[in-house]
């Protein structure tokens, strides 16, 4: 079973647990850190946007969950000495890694290859394979220092299928599946397990880009496809590692 929206997160479920989330300050990002945190996890929020991710913050500060760290980065202008300096606060501040989900990620355009701008194209594959690649790399000793980290990816349907004028997008998202593959095969045996996750249709801005013409209100929220990402974050998901899941069961 590759879905697990219908899963019961027992309220003490990631106690103790140090989780980092990109894309923290909106949308699935936001409903991730809130979910985890909620769920007794250390938060680790990343993004961009500092007074946003301070939004987020703040909710969680007031749920009374533990108190949650701000990791500001723009991810389409990181460096690897970025990515090294994110490690190194996290192993000075924590010592070490339990959770990762790699959630930021841009559209670019709607287009065919034909007449895709390569300059968009670039950073689209930046932001939604570089830096998750040079993230990951970064992070994987503190994550070895885990006795059960997981390791989340982002996925999209369409980077499992590719489909006209996804170019870009598809196309990151092909590379992240691809990368979660090695990264499992090469980490076997391991305490590290990694895995990908497609949201499905969910009621976010870059769903509103990508189908204009959609009503947003035929689409389940965020925060209603939290189960299976709490599963694969969780013990319940120990053991299973290079595989593909589904946040949500495909629309009919």
């Amino acid at each position: 079973m590759t879905c697990h929206i219908d899963y019961q997160a027992p309220p003490g479920l990631l106690d103790g647990k140090i989780v980092l989330v990109s894309g923290a300050s909106a949308g699935i990002g936001r409903a991730a850190a809130m979910s985890y945190a909620r769920h007794g996890a250390t938060v680790i929020l990343l993004g961009r946007s500092i007074s946003r991710l301070e939004g987020v913050y703040d909710a969680i500060e007031a749920m009374g969950a533990p108190q949650p760290a701000i990791f500001p980065l723009n991810l389409e202008s990181a460096t690897p000495q970025d990515y090294l300096a994110v490690a190194a606060k996290l192993e000075k501040e924590f010592g070490r890694l339990d959770g990762l989900l790699h959630n930021a990620s841009i559209l670019g355009d709607r287009v065919t290859v034909e007449d895709y701008d390569l300059a968009l194209w670039a950073r689209v594959m930046q932001v939604n394979f570089s830096a998750t690649l040079g993230l990951t790399q970064a992070l994987l000793p503190l994550l070895g220092c885990s006795t059960g980290a997981s390791v989340i990816f982002t996925s999209s349907s369409v980077g499992r299928r590719g489909r006209a004028n996804w170019g870009a997008y598809s196309t990151s998202k092909f590379a992240t599946e691809g990368l979660m593959q090695i990264l499992a095969d090469e980490h076997q045996g391991s305490a590290i397990r990694f895995n990908s996750l497609n949201p499905g249709a969910t009621r976010t801005s870059m769903r509103q880009s990508a189908y204009p013409d959609e009503d947003p209100q035929r689409l389940r929220t965020p925060e209603e496809i939290m189960p299976t990402y709490l599963w694969l974050m969780g013990p319940d998901s120990l053991g299973l590692s290079g595989q593909a899941f589904d946040a949500q069961p495909p629309k009919p």
